[in-house]
């Protein structure tokens, strides 16, 4: 490992140590960005955009939380708007990472094993990655490590990554967007039709994911 990976990887460290020394996850609630956007809109969204890229780049947990977050402060358009791009952002710059540290060393190490793959990657890596980014069967930061040990490019993984993610991010931003609306911790409060409906999509959208891809692999013939 020459001399810029090992100062990356501990710049990676360090960050991670100092996230959870600090006590970082303190930062990471609604009622802070809450504070921060009653008194700068626009600064907030600069904070919390970055926060996200940070935390998606680093693998940190509580993604799925700021994307709630993000859409009980900001609502459904402009919360998926940063959350979108701020997580594919975020994916790709550890998917970069992951391909900067250890990339080279797998592919010399296990290039026989790692063979098949490569060449599948290569040939419909687009489509399987979309397929994972879909189905959230595959943890989001474990698609951005493993997929950065492929042969597949940056560009590529960014835009499947923006689309494929989109409908997710939608699902959980209109989640967080109703639970911002809560007013009240009671039956009357949590209970609303629009807040039951995001909980639905929530439970549905693995399943109707699956199906969606099932009947797309079936059109082209696999």
């Amino acid at each position: 490992m020459n001399k810029s990976k090992i100062l990356l990887l501990l710049a990676i460290v360090g960050a991670v140590v100092a996230f959870y020394l600090l006590d970082g996850q303190q930062y990471l609630t609604r009622d802070y960005f809450l504070s921060l956007y009653s008194e700068n809109p626009a600064q907030t969204i600069a904070i919390f955009f970055i926060v996200y890229v940070a935390a998606a780049a680093l693998s940190l947990p509580g993604a799925a939380l700021l994307t709630l977050i993000g859409g009980a402060i900001f609502g459904l358009s402009t919360g998926l708007l940063v959350i979108s791009f701020a997580s594919t952002i975020g994916a790709t710059l550890a998917f970069l990472i992951a391909r900067s540290l250890l990339g080279d060393w797998v592919q010399n190490k296990f290039g026989n094993y790692l063979e098949t793959i490569n060449k599948g990657v290569e040939k419909d890596g687009a489509f399987y990655l979309l397929s994972l980014r879909l189905i959230p069967a595959v943890p989001f930061f474990v698609i951005n490590l493993v997929m950065g040990l492929t042969p597949m490019k940056a560009r590529t993984f960014y835009w499947v990554s923006q689309l494929g993610m989109l409908p997710g991010t939608a699902v959980f931003v209109n989640a967080g967007a109703q639970l911002g609306q809560v007013e009240e911790l009671s039956a009357s409060g949590i209970l609303t039709p629009e807040l039951i409906g995001s909980f639905v999509l929530l439970g549905i959208f693995p399943w109707v994911a699956r199906k969606a891809m099932s009947l797309i692999k079936k059109n082209k013939g696999e």
